[in-house]
């Protein structure tokens, strides 16, 4: 049986960090089921994780990090590579708006898609990014950079609407 502080920080943790998992795990996987399945990989991996966090900002970079590195995995599970999503049917959005932009997103390539995650949803400075997916500040910044521009293009006369 799990020890009452342990499981209240569990817990806690769980509750502040849920909906961040979820996102990003709709970001690339695009299927709730999906979804739900990293989500119980994260949090399992989380409790087996033997290392004490430095402070919440490590324990939050940390679990970032393993959720994107599970749907990496996932997407390149045989399972996944062999089966038909059908994205119309798992989300609708009452926004035209908001929905381009989210598929523009969608449609980045890995390493722009992380970038601007973490940067506009979460709040990441460059530095810290650098350090979460262990490349250069440097790199991120170009990462960054292009990601933008690729938001723009695919966006065309609609990327006024945002502020890049």
């Amino acid at each position: 049986m799990i020890k009452q502080p342990v499981e209240d920080m569990i817990k806690f943790s769980l509750e502040k960090y849920a909906d961040m998992v979820r996102k990003i795990s709709f970001m690339y996987l695009r299927n709730r089921n999906d979804v739900d399945d990293v989500f119980q990989e994260v949090f399992l991996k989380f409790l087996q994780n033997k290392v004490p966090f430095e402070n919440e900002q490590h324990e939050k970079a940390w679990l970032i990090r393993v959720t994107i590195n599970k749907c990496k995995d996932h997407c390149k599970s045989f399972w996944r590579q062999n089966t038909d999503t059908i994205e119309g049917l798992e989300i609708a959005f009452e926004d035209k708006a908001e929905s381009d932009l989210i598929r523009a997103v969608r449609g980045l390539p890995a390493k722009y898609k992380d970038v601007i995650y973490l940067y506009y949803y979460e709040g990441y400075k460059v530095p810290e990014m650098a350090k979460m997916l262990e490349q250069k500040e440097n790199t991120i910044y170009s990462n960054l950079h292009r990601a933008k521009q690729l938001l723009k293009q695919e966006l065309g006369d609609n990327a006024n609407e945002y502020t890049f």
